[in-house]
């Protein structure tokens, strides 16, 4: 991957894998990556790898997906997809990642013809502009006495992503804080108009700050030494189709911790207050060192 590269046309390149074979693909991590594959881009490569295999006319609506094995980022991603059904109205695909012959990643995904129907969404919760919010890099200086040089570092790896956060005490300092929190966010273009490589964007990004709403609550942080944090499962629905050019709100909340797991979940809102997509997920919490229950 070219590192001279515009941000957007990076992370554009992370998804575009390479063909392998029938219904093989591989995909590889940026060198910018941290120690392990970052979650977001497993589900994001491996919905890739399944859209190729599905008809054009049905867009993804979900995905179910298992982290098994931390990735290793300084080798390639081999993703094998198994067509498990093509209905009339669904398709069905099951995808399995591995790195030196084990597998570290499995998803299964459903595509539907769009259709129509009853419909009704949640209401987007209140939110400032995200003009009006500071953006990461002045967060960083913000907060610089807080922040360890990791939390640093993963901010300057992600700028594709444009990220404003409402009430950022919560999540850069430390004390107890209520077990949610609002982050609007968009990647800074361009981007191509083709929903298969906007929702494939979406997945990656649905990964981003979730199991961190698990920890606010304690006054901690993904980045802190004495915690063991990895994701567990993901699931993500796609109601509607998303721009994510355009400013997303995320709203997340972390209803339960407990036995090492945390659950956090997430609504997706475009700036007009449609509700575009939901997601869930269990993550490792483990506090290092700690005895068994």
């Amino acid at each position: 991957m070219d590192e001279a590269a515009a941000p957007s046309a990076k992370l554009l390149a992370l998804l575009d894998l390479e063909a392998a074979g029938p219904d093989r693909f591989r995909g590889y991590s940026p060198k910018s990556a941290g120690r392990q594959v970052y979650g977001g881009q497993a589900v994001a490569q491996a919905l890739v790898a399944a859209t190729r295999t599905a008809p054009p006319d049905r867009p993804v609506h979900s995905m179910h997906a298992y982290f098994v094995l931390a990735g290793d980022p300084t080798i390639p991603i081999d993703f094998a997809v198994e067509r498990v059904r093509d209905g009339k109205s669904f398709t069905t695909r099951r995808c399995h990642a591995a790195q030196r012959g084990r597998t570290i990643f499995s998803m299964e995904a459903s595509f539907q013809r769009r259709e129509g129907g009853l419909t009704h969404a949640a209401a987007m919760p209140e939110a400032p502009d995200p003009e009006s919010l500071d953006d990461l890099h002045a967060l960083i200086d913000r907060f610089h006495g807080f922040l360890p040089e990791e939390a640093e570092n993963w901010v300057k790896r992600r700028r594709a992503v444009d990220m404003r956060i409402v009430a950022p005490e919560a999540m850069l300092s430390p004390g107890r804080h209520a077990a949610g929190q609002l982050i609007w966010f968009r990647v800074q273009g361009p981007l191509p108009d083709d929903r298969a490589t906007q929702s494939a964007l979406l997945a990656y990004l649905s990964d981003m700050t979730l199991l961190n709403t698990a920890l606010v609550v304690h006054g901690k942080t993904i980045f802190e030494p004495g915690l063991q944090v990895a994701s567990l499962d993901h699931a993500l629905w796609i109601h509607d189709a998303p721009r994510v050019d355009d400013w997303l709100l995320y709203a997340q909340e972390s209803p339960w911790s407990g036995h090492a797991r945390a659950l956090t979940r997430g609504q997706i809102f475009a700036r007009d207050g449609r509700l575009l997509a939901s997601v869930a997920q269990e993550g490792l919490v483990r506090l290092r060192g700690a005895p068994e229950a």
